[in-house]
């Protein structure tokens, strides 16, 4: 199986944009993670991207491509928003109930840290595949 320099950079091209929703989902939810809302409608919740690979088998087996990363969606956390009873602020219910959302920071940042690894891993597969080219046409010069 042989896999060209053009299948590469499509691959990791595809890795980085989907790492990049990721990361500005992270960012989004970080970004709102104290907000508050005087009701469960209003409050935000935190959002995942969903990834999926995608074969093209045509292509797969012409030229050996590998899978390519999409961003199928970016849904909502299901996770329960995080209640708490505080009459005096002014977003508060009648109940007195403040609703915060559901955004465990210690996560978002792990998800950042990983993200931000395979963002880095894609470019150094980038780099390495520009090395290789420059070597085979220096290859050609000799």
């Amino acid at each position: 199986m042989k896999m060209g320099f053009r299948n590469i950079a499509e691959i990791a091209g595809s890795a980085m944009a989907a790492q990049t929703v990721r990361l500005n989902t992270v960012a989004s939810n970080l970004a709102n993670a104290q907000t508050a809302a005087g009701s469960e409608v209003e409050a935000y919740r935190a959002r995942k991207p969903v990834f999926a690979s995608v074969y093209e088998t045509v292509a797969f087996e012409e030229s050996g491509g590998g899978a390519r990363v999409q961003v199928l969606d970016v849904v909502e956390s299901t996770e329960p928003l995080r209640r708490a009873y505080e009459p005096d602020n002014p977003l508060a219910n009648e109940e007195g109930i403040v609703f915060y959302p559901n955004v465990n920071s210690v996560a978002e940042m792990t998800d950042m840290m990983a993200a931000s690894r395979a963002f880095e891993t894609s470019v150094e597969v980038l780099g390495r595949t520009r090395a290789m080219q420059q070597a085979l046409l220096r290859l050609g010069q000799d």
